[in-house]
């Protein structure tokens, strides 16, 4: 079906259309023309309004999900509200405010991501969504800390410092018969034998010091530096590279009326890898994107729409992507700037 674009219509039509949009997006429910006709401005009866949207039906703009209820948009029809009526303005001082003190109070880059999944889930009510850039520190010092014993034995905190400042700690368990000594022995031996390097190539370095220094390090002490390690490097290759929160705001007032999209939406949502994939198709572009319902074969069964915006390091290149997910029912124009604020403002916490 061919769509008759917005510069086609009339502006009656166009007037009307966009304001059942807004009162859908509002709502959530069917629009009657009857609401329509109560709004102020359009000065037109309620069986005038009902002709047009009878012909926006028509066009494929509009449906009716029964004979006696109002009309809502159809995928189609929400492309063209966003793309060619929507007014977006900037973020209001409230959202700024909330975005920006959250992620102020983050410390680690990891930590502000995650920060700015929570906030875009609590502004918007739908879930956040980060997807992390994979990254290998570059190792500069290792240490182990002490923390005595425990119900599970004797334990130690591994401290590891990266080459940009960026520190990030692990509970290990020791093995039997480690002295503090040992802990300072084996966060020395690491510290200048693997400073330098990425995870990957301390792991392959370590491997082949082991064996020419096992006259070096007794048999306690190389047990430590290799656990010290391994926690390391099997934390980088499980590391999630999604970040999702508000998981919860999709079961909404409107929920029960559709809980198979709610449900479909919610299993979309555990197979994470798929959703990286969409969120990765974000990566290469230069402003904010939006992805609405079937558009994207990931969400033809849940109609679901995501609105994501890449972020960047210090040196403009666009490293990850932080966006929203929820129903296609989305209040687009407050939620387009605060998606497109919250990447600003982590681009400008990376540098």
């Amino acid at each position: 079906m061919s769509v008759t674009p917005i510069s086609e219509m009339s502006e009656r039509t166009r007037d009307i259309f966009r304001l059942v949009v807004e009162n859908y997006l509002g709502t959530g429910a069917p629009v009657a023309s009857r609401t329509i006709s109560q709004l102020p401005g359009l000065n037109l009866s309620s069986a005038s309004i009902r002709n047009v949207m009878q012909d926006l039906e028509e066009l494929g703009l509009l449906s009716s999900p029964h004979i006696s209820a109002g009309r809502m948009p159809t995928e189609t029809g929400l492309r063209i509200f966003v793309d060619g009526i929507m007014q977006v303005a900037e973020p209001s001082e409230e959202d700024r405010r909330v975005i920006e003190q959250q992620l102020a109070q983050s410390g680690p880059i990891e930590n502000a991501l995650a920060a700015a999944t929570t906030a875009l889930s609590g502004l918007s009510s739908c879930a956040g969504i980060v997807l992390v850039p994979k990254r290998e520190p570059t190792l500069r010092q290792f240490s182990f800390i002490p923390l005595g014993q425990t119900d599970q034995g004797a334990q130690a905190l591994a401290v590891l410092v990266g080459e940009d400042g960026s520190v990030e700690n692990r509970v290990i368990d020791l093995p039997p018969g480690v002295t503090p000594s040992m802990l300072t022995e084996a966060g020395n031996y690491l510290s200048a034998r693997l400073g330098g390097l990425t995870l990957r190539q301390a792991q392959e370095r370590l491997a082949q010091e082991l064996v020419r220094d096992r006259a070096t390090l007794d048999d306690v002490a190389r047990d430590l530096v290799e656990r010290g390690l391994a926690v390391w490097t099997s934390d980088a290759s499980d590391r999630p590279i999604l970040i999702v929160r508000g998981q919860a705001n999709l079961i909404d007032e409107h929920a029960s009326a559709d809980l198979d999209r709610v449900r479909q939406l919610l299993e979309e949502l555990e197979g994470k890898e798929e959703i990286a994939r969409l969120m990765e198709s974000a990566l290469v572009a230069s402003a904010t994107k939006i992805f609405i319902g079937s558009e994207n074969k990931l969400f033809s069964l849940s109609g679901s729409s995501v609105i994501a915006a890449p972020y960047r390091n210090g040196d403009g290149r666009v490293i990850g992507v932080v966006g929203v997910i929820g129903p296609t029912r989305l209040n687009y124009a407050r939620v387009i700037p605060m998606v497109d604020f919250t990447a600003q403002t982590l681009s400008r916490l990376i540098r």
